[in-house]
C-alpha cells in the first residue's frame, strides 16, 4: 500500500504543454519516516505507522512509547509531531524515509485532509439558507432559520434539522487528483486539498 505524509505549503498555478492553466498544490513529504509497526501475533494484523516532523516538546509517556520502539535510539529517531496507521507495507525497517518517488507523475491518487475550522455559523453561512425578508416589519430577523418544527403535534425537532452550529474542522477525502511534478520530495497536486496551510496531509495511491 503506497501512502504517504505531508504538509500542505502553497497553492499556486502551472501551464500545461497548450498553455492550459492548472491550479496546483505544493504538498512536502520530505520528513515523513516509518516509527512503528503493528504486528500481527500482538496487536492482531499487520500495519506500518508513519511519523511526519519532529515534536517540540513531547510528553514522557510519548518519550517512552517511542524509545520502547525496535532501534528507534540507534537509529536517532526522535518522537514525531504526527503518527498514522496506514496499513501493511512490504520491505520497511523503523526510521526508514518514505520517498515521494513511490509514486508517478500522472498518476491519480487520493488525499485526505482537515478541513479549515470556521467557529460557529448560522444558517446562512453554514447551509446557504437565505434568511427571512428584509421588509414587513422584519427588522433584525434577515439571517434567521424561521420555523424549526411544528406546533403541538408532535411539538419537537426532528433530529439532523440544519441549524445553526460548528462549522469545518472535518477529515474530508478528495479522489481523483492527478500528480502534476514531483521535485525534491514535493508532490505537485493538481487542484485544491483541503485544510489550511502547515495543515497534516496524507496522499494514498488508489
Amino acid at each position: 500500500m503506497r501512502t504517504i505524509l505531508g504538509i500542505k505549503k502553497d497553492m499556486t498555478q502551472t501551464f500545461g504543454e497548450n498553455g492550459t492553466v492548472y491550479p496546483v498544490t505544493l504538498i512536502d513529504t520530505s520528513k515523513c519516516f516509518v516509527c512503528g509497526f503493528k504486528k500481527n501475533d500482538k496487536d492482531g494484523y499487520d500495519s506500518v505507522i508513519l511519523g511526519l516532523l519532529d515534536k517540540k516538546n513531547p510528553k514522557k509517556p510519548e518519550i517512552g512509547k517511542f524509545k520502547n520502539l525496535k532501534g528507534s535510539k540507534k537509529l536517532g529517531l526522535k518522537v514525531p509531531k504526527y503518527i498514522k496507521e496506514v496499513g501493511n507495507i512490504d520491505d520497511v525497517k523503523y526510521g526508514d524515509k518514505v520517498l515521494s518517488s513511490i509514486f508517478n507523475v500522472g498518476e491519480k491518487v487520493e488525499v485526505y485532509g482537515t478541513t479549515k475550522g470556521k467557529g460557529f455559523a448560522g444558517v446562512v453561512k453554514r447551509w446557504g439558507f437565505h434568511g427571512g425578508p428584509k421588509t414587513h416589519g422584519q427588522s433584525d430577523k434577515e439571517r434567521h432559520p424561521g420555523s424549526i418544527g411544528s406546533g403541538t403535534t408532535p411539538g419537537n425537532v426532528k433530529k439532523g434539522k440544519k441549524m445553526g452550529g460548528r462549522m469545518g474542522q472535518e477529515k474530508v477525502t478528495v479522489k481523483g487528483l492527478e500528480i502534476i511534478d514531483i521535485k525534491d520530495d514535493i508532490i505537485v497536486l493538481k487542484g485544491a486539498v483541503p485544510g489550511a496551510k502547515n495543515n497534516l496531509i496524507v496522499i494514498k495511491a488508489t
